[in-house]
């Protein structure tokens, strides 16, 4: 008959397994790697080209973006709000950031009285600091 010791009932596994953890760190960064550059892109406008130098890029968290379409849809960091809503939140944000710079881009196929109410906004906001942006590349007429 064989004998039970009581120190064999009582033993645990004293190693972790890290694979299922290491397989889990890996599934997610290739989430990230996928997914980064979907956020760094706007809306799919066709922008005019310019002439001129590229500029100093400001830092990330002193820049709003203001998308306005062909149709006259006005979007503040990607989100569709009205004139008199983006009005309110770059103000609130101009409040907190001084250094507050708008980028606007309109379609190059919208109406130029589109612009014009964008920049109106900005005014509006009390913000100076606002940058046009178009495509680079353009070339003067003759």
């Amino acid at each position: 008959m064989r004998r039970f010791s009581q120190r064999n009932s009582l033993v645990t596994l004293s190693d972790i397994n890290i694979t299922p953890l290491l397989d889990l760190a890996f599934v997610l960064l290739i989430i990230f790697i996928i997914t980064t550059p979907l956020l760094e892109k706007g809306l799919p406008l066709s922008l005019p080209t310019g002439v001129g130098q590229p500029d100093v890029k400001p830092h990330k968290e002193d820049i709003r973006t203001l998308d306005v379409t062909a149709r006259g849809a006005y979007y503040l960091q990607g989100r569709q709000l009205t004139p008199g809503q983006i009005t309110k939140q770059l103000v609130a944000d101009f409040a907190a950031n001084p250094n507050l710079v708008v980028f606007i881009r309109a379609d190059n196929a919208g109406r130029i009285q589109l612009l014009a109410n964008a920049l109106d906004i900005c005014v509006k906001a009390g913000i100076n600091a606002v940058s046009i942006r178009g495509e680079a590349g353009g070339a003067l007429p003759p």
